[in-house]
């Protein structure tokens, strides 16, 4: 067999896997394009919670009304089929794996997917009501509050990405644990450093106010200790030494 002839299989097989992710994206975009506007209504309710009475979202592109909905309506789809896409890449590397290593990966892509969207849920029902009611209440007098649709999709887009990402922290804990890279043990002698970390990390992906960066950096500070405590049950040597009893009785029958 040619040495090209797996790589084109395995180019193919990966197309198929792509196509198959983005073919459920644009199918659940389609069953959902026509509430799109209600589905951006429903978004922007923490902010027109906490506007001042006679004041409303405003656009001020001609063609925003239009693509501001579907276009929130585009990345709710990409939301929703996370756990299938998973499952495409998880098909496609898992022939490669070993058995220790499917054990570990199953129960990542499960609580990876719960997490993102746990960071998800956290931003709109904790963090949007108190950010909007901050922002309108410190508005200068004789300012009137009229947010453009344009602009509050990409803030809240924006932050929906910042904390799904960062309520991912356990998981990148138990993988550098696992890989060798780290232990439980010394990330936890660099605590200090680490808390410094998360409140920068919090500036870089919140907009520049101190309420955000808080309740980002708070939350990814716990769950870098459900990490530390994930992580202890899970170690590099512990696979090592199951490896070797599984490859033990191969050897014996060679």
């Amino acid at each position: 067999m040619s040495p090209q002839q797996p790589l084109i299989s395995h180019l193919l097989e990966l197309r198929t896997r792509l196509l198959h992710a983005i073919g459920s994206v644009i199918l659940i975009f389609a069953c959902m394009a026509y509430w799109s506007n209600d589905i951006y209504h429903y978004l922007a309710r923490p902010l027109m919670d906490v506007l001042p009475e006679a004041s409303s979202m405003i656009a001020t592109d001609v063609s925003a009304p239009f693509f501001a909905p579907f276009k929130l309506t585009l990345v709710l789809a990409f939301f929703i089929a996370i756990p299938y896409v998973l499952f495409q890449i998880w098909s496609f590397i898992a022939p490669g794996l070993y058995k220790h290593e499917k054990r570990l990966m199953v129960p990542l892509l499960t609580s990876s997917t719960f997490l993102f969207y746990l960071g998800i849920a956290f931003a709109y029902y904790v963090v949007f009501p108190v950010v909007f009611g901050f922002f309108t209440s410190v508005a200068p007098e004789g300012v009137q509050v009229a947010t453009d649709i344009s602009s509050y999709l990409s803030f809240i887009l924006k932050l929906f990405f910042a904390f799904g990402l960062a309520f991912e922290i356990p998981i990148a804990v138990v993988i550098l644990c696992w890989a060798g890279v780290t232990t439980p043990e010394d990330l936890k002698s660099k605590r200090p450093y680490i808390i410094v970390g998360a409140f920068v990390i919090g500036m870089l992906l919140t907009p520049p106010d101190i309420i955000s960066q808080t309740m980002l950096a708070v939350p990814m500070l716990i769950l870098f200790e459900g990490g530390l405590i994930a992580a202890r049950f899970y170690s590099k040597k512990d696979d090592e030494d199951e490896q070797d009893q599984q490859d033990e009785p191969d050897q014996a029958a060679k």
